[in-house]
């Protein structure tokens, strides 16, 4: 089935003007038809979630694929268990596996990556939250999923991310680090996964 319909979720502190969200969007703006959507992600899991789940209320089952880095690879698992939702195909870049477990330790006042100006307060109930969202811990058909997982990648475990999308088509980097800053070679493979 045809691509028609495409989201991209961003990282933590990250927005719609990452590298890789932008490389995203350009592709996206080359194939005729396609409605791509890259919302900017509040702080809050819920709010994210929610916002999420109200921009795409009105998607089909079948057509549609999600890509999330990091934190936005957590919410995309999540998004893409749902019931409703488990026609869809996914990719996860350096996905967040546990961020309720990492993300604790960055509890207080945030600075955005794109924009240090723009401050946010991430909290302990921003945590709670998370823990909240966690999908189930075995995916329902990972044929549905495209994991690219860097070795070098610095803030979070590669093997922790292998287990997780174990199954999973994909690739793992020997390199490269967390923003995966050589994209635009992989993102042939992303998108032919993407096309189904």
């Amino acid at each position: 089935m045809a691509l028609t319909h495409l989201l991209y979720l961003h990282g933590f502190r990250s927005s719609p003007a990452s590298a890789k969200a932008r490389q995203m969007a350009a592709w996206a703006a080359g194939q005729p038809g396609l409605v791509f959507a890259c919302p900017q992600l509040p702080p809050s899991p819920l709010e994210a979630m929610d916002r999420v789940a109200e921009l795409v209320a009105g998607w089909p089952a079948r057509g549609v694929a999600v890509v999330g880095s990091s934190l936005g690879g957590f919410y995309a698992t999540a998004l893409a268990e749902q019931r409703a939702r488990r026609g869809w195909r996914v990719a996860v870049l350096n996905p967040a596996v546990d961020p309720a477990r990492d993300l604790s330790r960055h509890i207080g006042t945030q600075t955005a990556w794109h924009d240090p100006a723009l401050r946010f307060e991430f909290t302990q109930q921003h945590v709670a939250e998370l823990a909240a969202l966690a999908p189930p811990p075995r995916l329902t058909e990972p044929s549905r999923y495209y994991a690219l997982i860097a070795k070098g990648d610095e803030l979070l475990d590669w093997r922790e991310m292998l287990a997780r999308y174990a199954g999973c088509d994909g690739e793992v980097l020997e390199g490269s680090d967390h923003g995966l800053s050589d994209f635009q070679a992989h993102l042939p493979g992303v998108v032919r996964h993407l096309q189904g």
